[in-house]
């Protein structure tokens, strides 16, 4: 089944819903509720929520518009969802929003043991350009990718 996902900009009324779907996409490597909901006040952070349906967010997106940079902070889809297509929708939207802010080049940081998050990343021309060694709360490296938008 193809599905045709919606992306759109969550506002401040939705920080408990970011921090369900934050939770249920990461588990026990959750940033946390209090931290997630402090994505909607801190500077030029954009929070974009993406699903079938604008009434039910399967995924989410929270990036950072640093002017000529921006950065990934983090994508997560909910398990039901994974696999068909929505995490590259939401990537997608994040880079479209950031060439149009003017953003020239995009970096993210990404778990060196999630393969298919490095595989989506490289699809859309990602490529490594750093790694930071136990830079995740349980030891784990993260790799470093950048984009020219």
């Amino acid at each position: 089944m193809i599905v045709e996902w919606r992306i759109w900009p969550a506002g401040l009324e939705d920080a408990d819903m970011l921090a369900r779907l934050e939770a249920l996409a990461f588990g026990g490597r959750s940033w946390g509720s209090d931290s997630v909901k402090e994505s909607f006040v801190a500077p030029r952070v954009t929070v974009l929520f993406g699903g079938a349906s604008e009434t039910a967010p399967q995924g989410f997106a929270v990036w950072r518009d640093l002017g000529p940079e921006a950065e990934i902070l983090t994508i997560g889809v909910v398990d039901e969802a994974r696999g068909g297509g929505l995490g590259r929708a939401l990537l997608s939207g994040v880079l479209e929003a950031a060439r149009l802010g003017g953003a020239k080049r995009c970096f993210l940081e990404v778990d060196a043991r999630n393969a298919p998050a490095q595989a989506l990343y490289a699809r859309a021309g990602f490529a490594q350009v750093g790694v930071r060694q136990r830079y995740y709360r349980d030891g784990g490296d993260a790799v470093v990718m950048a984009l020219d938008l």
